[in-house]
């Protein structure tokens, strides 16, 4: 029975709600919180505050994200490695691409470090909002956290398990979120109508005229009305850009809605509390459980959201080979942007609960946030100029460049984040950025000191061992980088052992720059007794090797892989070794038959 398309783009919008905006439709919990506790609540202030909330939404999110980058994808994929492999194509190799490539590994790595800042901040100050329940008022801080500890805790237990599963509710339960938003901040306009005219850019300009330097300060808690604005172009695989454009249109106006209502109630009850739940309070007081129940399954759906994106990103890392292999398994067999990498959960989780515990309070993390997120549209904003003036869209370059300067502005206020604990989302950041300097750089070296043969120079020796017919009977397969490149673990197999099979097979792998798609070509006859399988796959694909295989016949009875033992002095590379001992090999990574495996140590000196 076939699918009504209206149907479909409803279904789309809903779980876009769920899988998209769970990060930015909780930040109405804390963003004007933080900015009121820094800035006097009067009335041209709050006309001030929520002009710049609306147009940084507008400009940051919808103008930068939902229009321009989300017009530049591949095969409907986004993100910031996506953005890198355009401009491959684009660019000749040289310092640009050198340049393009360290602006996707700081990315990558920002992207990363805000994995852990999201999940703390979005759990915690929705556990917060339970010392405005009558009789838990003194509930101690370190209650709190405990209890935003647990509820991480429980959430990343559960992701070995998919969220394929549980996905279907994400979206109708954020519909409702939405819809409480739009509600709640609708009955507080009431009392101040007049606030509608903030959406008028001449507030927000007052605003930086009355207040002068310091104005420009509170630009860094403004941006926190925007974080979570990147997951509409990085999470655009998993659901199409029609579905996504549409649910943030619906999206945005709640927001902005409750946004305007909290400002109204700052105008009439000030700002003592959490601006969000004592609005909801004073409201309804009957519903104020049930909202903060809903709060914190709202912040939980955002902190799944952002830890399958940093899944996600890191599985995109692994297969362009910036990122050592890790073990990944597959908790979905039909949505191929589920997958749980156990190592990468632990080491969040662990990250998550010490960032609680050393910030204590939201409003003490919210001093951390935005240089991070930041830091990312900056980035997003110069690769979208680079694309955009080497494309037909050349129209489009000069709001790349109006965008990427607010994203700069944004960033600069942000720096002044660095002293009161924004140095952590650097640090934070700074971990996956160094192993990826460290990765591509010892691979490179690794590839140079290994020294390979060329295919024809290897077929010399390899045509007169065959030719002795001491073969053993059956079939090997042998992985090489290329196939035109003999590494020495194949030159010491076969030429120095003279181990020799009736049937030699060489595997490589190619990643390309698609995010999907496989191709597959087995060329027959390239010696005796020697062909080759070339693999050629999108870089978010998941290959069943063994499976391919079997689709040409090629039933291995052996299969030989390369080990190198790393032997230097220098300090860098003995990381490099470090890393390679701790995370899988090739074999383990592609989940190969462990009965037939043969590994074969090769000595380095780098």
């Amino acid at each position: 029975m076939k699918q009504d398309p209206a149907e479909s783009i409803t279904k789309g919008i809903i779980k876009s709600f769920g899988l998209v905006f769970g990060d930015i439709g909780t930040s109405p919990i804390y963003t004007l919180t933080v900015i009121f506790a820094l800035t006097l609540p009067t009335p041209d202030n709050v006309l001030g505050i929520l002009s710049l909330v609306f147009w940084t939404m507008t400009i940051l999110v919808s103008a930068e994200y939902a229009w321009l980058a989300m017009s530049l994808g591949r095969k409907g994929e986004g993100g910031t490695i996506v953005l890198k492999e355009i401009l491959a194509r684009l660019l000749k190799p040289g310092r640009q691409i050198a340049f393009v490539g360290f602006l996707s590994y700081v990315g990558v790595s920002l992207l990363l470090g805000d994995g852990v800042i999201t999940p703390a901040i979005s759990i915690l100050s929705a556990v917060e909002g339970m010392i405005l329940i009558p009789g838990l008022e003194s509930l101690r801080q370190e209650t709190l956290i405990l209890i935003a500890a647990l509820i991480a805790i429980v959430l990343f237990i559960f992701q070995y398990k998919g969220t394929d599963k549980v996905a279907g509710t994400f979206g109708p339960i954020m519909v409702v979120w939405f819809a409480a938003l739009t509600v709640s901040g609708l009955v507080s306009i009431v009392n101040h109508p007049e606030l509608v005219k903030a959406v008028s850019p001449w507030y927000a300009l007052k605003f930086f005229l009355d207040n002068g330097f310091a104005a420009f300060f509170v630009l860094s808690e403004v941006i926190l009305c925007a974080t979570g604005g990147e997951a509409l172009y990085a999470d655009m695989g998993h659901l199409g850009r029609k579905p996504i454009i549409r649910a943030w249109s619906i999206a945005f106006c709640a927001l902005i809605i409750n946004y305007f209502g909290q400002g109204a109630y700052v105008l009439t009850h000030g700002t003592g509390k959490n601006l969000l739940f004592g609005m909801v309070q004073g409201e309804a007081p009957a519903l104020y459980i049930p909202f903060l129940i809903l709060t914190i399954m709202a912040t939980i759906i955002a902190s799944q959201a952002m830890i399958s994106g940093v899944f996600s990103v890191i599985y995109q890392g692994i297969t362009t080979r910036i990122m050592p292999l890790l073990k990944v398994d597959y908790t979905s067999t039909h949505l191929k942007s589920q997958i749980y990498i156990g190592s990468v959960n632990w080491i969040l989780l662990l990250a998550v609960i010490f960032i609680m515990i050393l910030f204590r309070k939201s409003e003490n993390l919210a001093a951390a946030y935005g240089l991070a997120v930041t830091g990312t549209m900056t980035i997003t904003g110069i690769m979208m100029i680079m694309i955009y003036r080497k494309t037909r869209k050349k129209w489009k370059v000069p709001f790349a460049i109006l965008v990427t300067l607010a994203d700069f502005v944004f960033f600069t206020a942000c720096l002044n984040k660095i002293p009161h604990g924004g140095y952590w989302s650097l640090i934070l950041a700074s971990i996956p950025f160094v192993i990826i300097l460290i990765w591509t750089w010892g691979q490179r070296s690794l590839y140079r000191a290994l020294k390979p043969l060329d295919l024809e120079t290897f077929l010399l020796s390899y045509e007169q061992i065959y030719a002795n017919e001491k073969n053993i009977s059956g079939t090997a397969l042998y992985f090489i980088k290329e196939i035109s490149v003999i590494p020495p673990y194949l030159v010491h197999s076969v030429i120095r052992s003279n181990i020799l099979y009736e049937r030699n097979v060489l595997v490589s792998i190619v990643r390309t720059d698609e995010p999907f798609g496989v191709k597959y070509k087995l060329t027959e006859g390239i010696g005796s007794g020697l062909d080759s399988f070339e693999i050629r796959a999108g870089y978010m694909e998941m290959i069943d090797i063994e499976k391919l295989l079997q689709k040409h016949g090629i039933r291995e009875k052996v299969i030989f892989y390369g080990i190198e033992d790393i032997v230097t002095n220098n300090p860098f590379w003995r990381i490099f070794s470090v890393i390679k001992k701790l995370t899988p090999n090739f074999v383990q990574f592609y989940k190969l038959p462990s009965s037939k495996l043969q590994g074969n140590v090769t000595r380095v000196e780098m």
